[in-house]
Formats: structure tokens, C-alpha cells, sequence
């Protein structure tokens, strides 16, 4: 950290590392203008199989993560680092122990009192599923039924809020509070990780499994594939053809 850098920073990071340490969900971090890392919490070290900040601190996440998805946080950093906000960003992190997780990504840009962008935080929570076998989840337990047998098709929120029983807005209130996202954000998820298992699974085209999963535009598929797992479907293929090899 230079020292223009450290003259800057007005926020107790030891005090929000010691907060985020404590919170094995939520992955934390603070970075400067390169999009290298000022300041981590224990979660991510973890996830990137890391013992010490110290092994993280300076460096940038096509240092620690594979290349495609490296490059994919790195393109996402720059855009924050504009100016722009990301608040709700449905992601899926693959771990160092070749797991995956769904989780919310926040990151907003760090200014000085003059407005100049000296860096970005930002968080991304784990969205743990709920048990959908109680009575009072009922009416969601049936619009998510539909979503996973149907997201093939081409589902409104009406198609769902009526295989529910109740309305869009009461429908998208219990997803919200259940699930933590929003009823769009779910039918994605279910979209991206069968999209995700046929691209580990089988030869099918990039086009074919876009419209296997829901997607009826090829290029819109791949954008949202992206923005949701940090590379394309075709990295994301040659990165597990990779890893199984």
C-alpha cells in the first residue's frame, strides 16, 4: 500500500476484518485502483485454500483464481473502479477445494473528501436454501417446483405467481424473504446450474444448451453465464475439462 494510499483510507479495516472474520458466509475484501487487495477476511482465505493475508495482500485476482474466472472478477473490479455500483450481483464462486456456492456480490467505489476513486469494498454473502418442507412455505414451494421442471421454458412471473396461488407481489415478497433474492434471480440460478452441469456433461453446443436451459437468445446466454460465473460457457467447459483431466 503506498503511502497516498494509506493517508486515504478513513475506514478501521483491522476493525471490519476482525466483524467479516466472524461471519463464515460472507466473503470480504477491500482494493486499490490496480484492483489489488488492501484488506481480506478469514472466508476468502479460506476459499482460495490461503493460510495468511499476507499471501493475498498486493495481489490481484488473476494472481489467485483460475485465469478465465481471474479475468472475469478483474473486468468486474475495473467497472466498479469507474465509479459504477454493483449491488446484487447473483454469483457463482467456484472454491478451491472444487466446490461451488450461489452467492449476492456488493462492491462500491472508495473516494477521498475531493470525490477521486482511491479504491472499492465489497462483500459477497452466501445464499443458503431454506427447508421449503414447512406448511408456511407451501405456495413458494410450488412456484419453485415449477421453476425446477420448467425453466426450459419461457416462465413469467405470472406463470409462477399462478402456480403458487397468489400474486406477483406477494410471490416475489416471500422469495425475497426466504430465499434472499429476487423470483427473476432464482429462475437464473436454476438456469445457470443446469446450463453449468450440461457444459461439465455432455458435447452439446454452446447454442444448444442455451435453449436446453431456458435461453433463447445465444449471445444473451453467454452474458448472463458470465456475469453469474465469471466466465464464458466455453472457459468455463475448458476450465473443468481441465481440472477432471
Amino acid at each position: 500500500m503506498d503511502a497516498r494510499t494509506a493517508r486515504l483510507i478513513q475506514i478501521p479495516l483491522p476493525a471490519l476484518e476482525t466483524i467479516f472474520d466472524r461471519s463464515p458466509d460472507t466473503v470480504f475484501f477491500v482494493k486499490d485502483t490496480e484492483g489489488r487487495y488492501l484488506s481480506v477476511n478469514q472466508t476468502l482465505l479460506d476459499r482460495l485454500g490461503l493460510r495468511y493475508p499476507q499471501e493475498l495482500i498486493g495481489k490481484t485476482p488473476t494472481e489467485v483464481f483460475p485465469p478465465s474466472l481471474g479475468m472475469g472478477f478483474a473486468d468486474q473490479d475495473q467497472l466498479v473502479l469507474s465509479g459504477e455500483t454493483l449491488l446484487d450481483q447473483l454469483e457463482l464462486h467456484l472454491y478451491a477445494s472444487g466446490g461451488a456456492g450461489w452467492c449476492l456480490t456488493h462492491k462500491v467505489p472508495l473516494t477521498d473528501d475531493a470525490g477521486n476513486i482511491w479504491g472499492m469494498i465489497g462483500i459477497s454473502k452466501d445464499l443458503g436454501m431454506p427447508d421449503m418442507t414447512g406448511s408456511v412455505y407451501a405456495e413458494v414451494a410450488r412456484a419453485v417446483q415449477f421453476i425446477q421442471t420448467d425453466y426450459m421454458q419461457p416462465l413469467t412471473l405470472q406463470d409462477l405467481a399462478d402456480a403458487a396461488g397468489i400474486t406477483i407481489n406477494k410471490l416475489e415478497r416471500q422469495i425475497r424473504r426466504i430465499f434472499g433474492i429476487t423470483t427473476y434471480q432464482l429462475l437464473l440460478q436454476t438456469r445457470i446450474e443446469q446450463a453449468s452441469r450440461l457444459l461439465k456433461t455432455t458435447r452439446d453446443s454452446t447454442a444448444q444448451i442455451a435453449l436446453a436451459c431456458g435461453f433463447y437468445d445465444q449471445s444473451a446466454f453467454s452474458k448472463q453465464f458470465k456475469a453469474a460465473v465469471g466466465m464464458t460457457p466455453s472457459q468455463y467447459r475448458a476450465f473443468h475439462a481441465l481440472q477432471d483431466g
